[in-house]
């Protein structure tokens, strides 16, 4: 055999192995790890913190592997301590869980940083409609006009109440007519003094607290476009005031107290008459009061607000798993998986009109407050670097319901402060 006619023969081997090894490969593209062939499995990996969500979850992980057989679906459930940790770290080094819980306070980073992925692309194709999902939640996880995270649960505000207490001094339920005017009235007349009992906790906290009475007020946290503090306004400083009277007239418990003993703790132990709390607290609370609880929408200033939280599912930015994520998104965010959700009592879920069995889940309880809550829910104000401005907040609004500092001087220092982190972030 000639040398040249041996080289030809070699090279049509090869080609002939090469095809051989690549017959009958199916391959979707992406297999972090397999070969790519319709037979091998795929492996996401999902991370979130809290295992109560457990049962409903595996259910609903169930329900997408029927269509993706193929995938091995891999929960971790990393304690709250850890979890923002050990996700940005791993995120960071391009590796990390392919799908995972994100909340509002760290959503800005997570996106500005391109941590997680965009996920309008996906939509659009798909024609996802994100009208299904509460809109709060659709704009607390939006980032330069696309949806980066889609909700799956959330939390509204509302007022919690305590019957035997109200019976007692001869004071009506609150109901949805109730003002800040009602609340000062009826808290006043609720207080006993010599039984330790308070009308009203005035929560000297952000989410269940300040941040619903200041946009009540006429006021914002955070403006639209996430450049201007709101705290240095007039309306934010009434709203501040009005807290601050029920300590000082000692109808609620005073910020020292609340540092000492958890304010869902006061309340859910019989030490006070009402409470702003949030929707998520209601198993608790009502396995510390039973039928004595009640609850009723939050009580109205110059206008009616709630605050709304809730959390979304976001997908790594380098996942090598894109399609299988996002089906896995779309069944844990779809009707059948909030439905799953809501059946365990676990929380609201976001996509409108499966909240049956949440609503369901405490009889006694009216918890279509918390979903009626959603017509004037405010979302929860944030931005890219919300960590390092709450942080300022919490400082100096603390010092001045301890009464260190004036609370006019307290919100002009957070302003101040604020408006410098905003003006410093990436997205203005």
């Amino acid at each position: 055999m000639s040398r040249r006619l041996f080289m030809v023969s070699a090279i049509v081997i090869v080609l002939s192995l090469l095809i051989t090894a690549c017959g009958g490969s199916n391959s979707s593209g992406g297999n972090a790890t397999g070969s790519g062939s319709s037979g091998d499995k795929k492996t996401l990996n999902v991370a979130l913190w809290d295992e109560n969500a457990k049962d409903f979850l595996d259910k609903t992980i169930a329900i997408y592997k029927k269509d993706h057989p193929n995938v091995d679906v891999k929960v971790t459930y990393t304690p709250w301590a850890d979890y923002w940790t050990k996700l940005k770290t791993s995120l960071a080094g391009k590796s990390g869980p392919d799908v995972f819980w994100m909340n509002g306070p760290n959503f800005y980073a997570y996106s500005s940083a391109g941590l997680i992925k965009d996920l309008q692309p996906l939509i659009d194709k798909d024609s996802l409609d994100t009208s299904l999902y509460t809109p709060a939640l659709v704009d607390l996880y939006t980032y330069n006009h696309d949806l980066y995270g889609i909700p799956y649960f959330l939390d509204s505000i509302g007022l919690y109440y305590n019957k035997e207490i109200f019976d007692k001094a001869g004071v009506k339920y609150p109901d949805d007519t109730w003002t800040w005017d009602t609340v000062t009235e009826n808290a006043m007349k609720l207080t006993d003094k010599n039984n330790g009992v308070y009308g009203f906790i005035a929560p000297a906290a952000n989410q269940n607290g300040y941040y619903n009475f200041i946009y009540q007020a006429g006021g914002y946290v955070i403006n639209p476009d996430k450049t201007n503090s709101g705290f240095d306004s007039p309306e934010a400083l009434s709203a501040f005031e009005w807290m601050d009277a029920f300590m000082k007239n000692g109808y609620s418990p005073n910020q020292q107290q609340q540092l000492e003993t958890e304010p869902r703790q006061l309340f859910g132990s019989g030490k006070a008459a009402m409470f702003p709390g949030i929707s998520v607290n209601s198993p608790e609370l009502y396995k510390m009061l039973g039928d004595k609880l009640g609850v009723a929408p939050l009580p109205a200033g110059k206008q009616k607000a709630a605050i709304v939280h809730g959390l979304s599912w976001t997908i790594n930015n380098n996942t090598k798993n894109e399609q299988e994520a996002w089906d896995l998104v779309k069944v844990l965010t779809g009707q059948e998986g909030n439905k799953n959700l809501a059946d365990s009592g676990f929380s609201i879920p976001a996509y409108k009109g499966t909240e049956e069995g949440w609503l369901k889940s405490i009889p006694s309880l009216n918890l279509q407050v918390f979903v009626d809550a959603l017509t004037y829910g405010v979302p929860y104000p944030v931005s890219e670097k919300t960590a390092e401005w709450q942080a300022v907040e919490t400082k100096e609004i603390q010092d001045a319901f301890l009464g260190k500092i004036p609370f006019a001087d307290a919100l002009k220092t957070t302003a101040t402060e604020m408006n410098n982190i905003l003006a410093g972030e990436k997205n203005n």
